[in-house]
């Protein structure tokens, strides 16, 4: 079964690794037909790991291989890579301004964005859409490099990133959907919502698979682009949400331990 996925083209490895993680937040999603109350701490712990696997995955996964790549390249080798960090977190920070939305566990009157008469429901995956869409991307990205034969971007590295993103999935879907489960919504209501939000996973993955295969010289600055999107995501959502509640420090013991195996992950699978 894996032979007959590396025989893939990347754009359709990132497909179905973008359809992989999107599977992984519905998983977290279902857990509302399970209960309906889930203790805070530890859902604070688990978006603390979602915050560190995103940053590793940042660092290991994304710059250090476009670092590699800009240098081959020649040229300024970190010029490329800065170019994309900064446009990544600067397209994520213009959409964060435009887009109506809500983060998890902040009150309706802290919306961000236009003034808007949308359903705090609709606002809340609004918000958690905005941050797969550079989860998706770097995933298509990490196919495509590893499709144009960039070394230090293998596809058993590309592989890696999928699972990663994959595994700090759960937690997301979950962390959607239970919050609505306990504001009054049907089980069925907040799994949909709860899934609805990792829509964009394949899409994106799809879009920066494709992009990185037609055109090898933007590499490095698609590489870092996402780069950047992910860590402007952690550090202006996800882990102001795992703090909300008060529990920072299972928030920040989460956050190292995502860290810790996505690097693992990375570098064992890489």
């Amino acid at each position: 079964m894996i032979d007959a996925f590396y025989t893939l083209s990347p754009v359709m490895q990132a497909l179905l690794a973008g359809c992989f993680t999107w599977g992984l937040t519905a998983l977290g999603a279902a857990g509302v037909f399970i209960t309906r109350q889930f203790n805070q701490r530890l859902l604070d712990g688990m978006l603390g790991f979602a915050a560190g696997v995103m940053i590793a995955a940042s660092f290991w996964s994304l710059l250090i291989p476009a670092l590699a790549l800009s240098s081959d390249m020649g040229g300024i080798p970190w010029l490329a890579v800065a170019i994309g960090f900064s446009g990544g977190w600067i397209l994520l920070g213009i959409l964060d301004q435009v887009i109506p939305h809500l983060h998890l566990g902040f009150s309706a009157e802290q919306a961000e964005g236009p003034k808007t008469s949308l359903q705090r429901t609709v606002l809340l995956v609004m918000a958690i859409t905005l941050h797969n869409i550079p989860e998706g991307l770097a995933v298509g990205v990490a196919f495509g490099a590893a499709a144009a034969g960039v070394p230090s971007v293998t596809f058993a590295a590309a592989v890696a990133v999928a699972i990663g993103i994959g595994i700090q999935n759960f937690p997301e879907g979950l962390a959607v959907s239970m919050p609505l489960r306990r504001e009054g919504l049907s089980r069925l209501r907040s799994f949909w919502y709860g899934q609805l939000s990792a829509v964009v996973e394949p899409i994106a993955a799809v879009g920066g698979a494709a992009l990185v295969h037609l055109a090898r010289p933007v590499l490095p600055y698609a590489l870092a682009f996402a780069a950047g999107a992910m860590i402007f995501v952690v550090v202006e959502e996800v882990i102001p949400e795992s703090f909300v509640h008060g529990f920072t420090g299972t928030a920040t013991g989460g956050f190292l331990f995502g860290f810790l195996v996505m690097m693992i992950l990375d570098v064992g699978m890489g």
